[in-house]
Parts: structure tokens; sequence; C-alpha cells
């Protein structure tokens, strides 16, 4: 994602305030100058003014190699966004009349998508007159959140979706 122009920091000659406080490339306060100067300055080091802050009064600018900052701030973002995990929603599908052992593999599913931290949508599905027995599948749900509780988090308590009864699951970092 690019920048916009206007959140791009200001450089060199598009500065305009008349005077600066000036920082070096080590980090210490030179002292206040004038844009000119401060900017006379930096291109005698070979190197950039960047203003730092402009909300303090004189404005403050650092002599910096601004390639070698713009490079730095990018791979920062970078490391960032690689580091963060996109949460995505697992589906994990049943009928309300599911044997045991079924009931485990669904189960088992859910935490291992609970663990990699992504959100759980457990759906029971109803076919025909099945419709009739929300109760039953109600209780389904409700023994899955129970079983899945030392780790989630219910986000979106049971409920009715056309023919399928929905129970949306969220892990929880700190139990994890």
């Amino acid at each position: 994602m690019k920048k916009k122009y206007n959140e791009q920091p200001i450089i060199n000659e598009r500065i305009k305030y008349p005077k600066v406080r000036l920082i070096d490339v080590l980090g210490k306060q030179i002292g206040v100058y004038s844009s000119y100067e401060a900017l006379q300055i930096a291109l005698e080091k070979d190197l950039d003014l960047v203003m730092i802050s402009n909300k303090s009064d004189p404005p403050v600018c650092r002599i910096i190699d601004y390639g070698k900052y713009k490079f730095a701030q990018d791979k920062k973002a970078k490391e960032a966004k690689r580091k963060q995990h996109n949460a995505s929603i697992k589906e994990v599908k049943m009928r309300y009349k599911i044997e045991e052992h079924d009931y485990n593999v669904r189960l088992s599913q859910a935490l291992r998508f609970l663990q990699s931290g992504d959100k759980v949508k457990v759906t029971v599905i109803f076919r025909g007159r099945e419709i009739q027995h929300i109760n039953l599948a109600l209780d389904l749900l409700n023994k899955m959140a129970a079983g899945l509780s030392n780790i989630s988090d219910i986000q979106q308590l049971p409920s009715r979706d056309g023919k399928n009864m929905v129970m949306i699951l969220s892990p929880n970092k700190t139990k994890i």
C-alpha cells in the first residue's frame, strides 16, 4: 500500500518554516537555525533535512540519510505485517443426530482451528422435518461450547439461520 503524498515527511526544500530546531545524525540537539541554514548544514554532510515534528515551536528537523530512513521504515512495516495473523472463520458442520465418534472428530477439528488462532463457526444442519428438533441442536451446540470452553469464548450465541443453527466461537488468547 503506497503512502499518500501528504503522509510523507517534509524534506529539504519543502520545509517552509522560518526557524527550525536542528538535530544531528547522532541525535544531539544542535540548536535553532533558519530553514535555509539548516538545509545548508545537511547538504554539506551529503544528507537530507527531514521534518520530524511540526507541532512544536519551532518545528523539529533532523539531519539523516532519507533513503536509509525510508528503507528502515518500510522494512519495519513489512516485518510487522508478516508477523500478524489474519483470523479467518473456519466452519464445522454436523447434524443433530451425530454419533459420538463423529462428534469427537468435529470437536478435535474445532480445537485445532481455535489453537491456530481462527474463529470457528459451528453449524447444525436440518433437513426436512428435522427443523422441529431445535432443542436437540441447541443441546449439541451447548455441549460443544462446554467441551471447548477451556480455550474459547462464545462470540455469537446459538441462533437459527434458515435451515441451520449457528454458533461462533473465538479463541481466547489468555487460555491458549
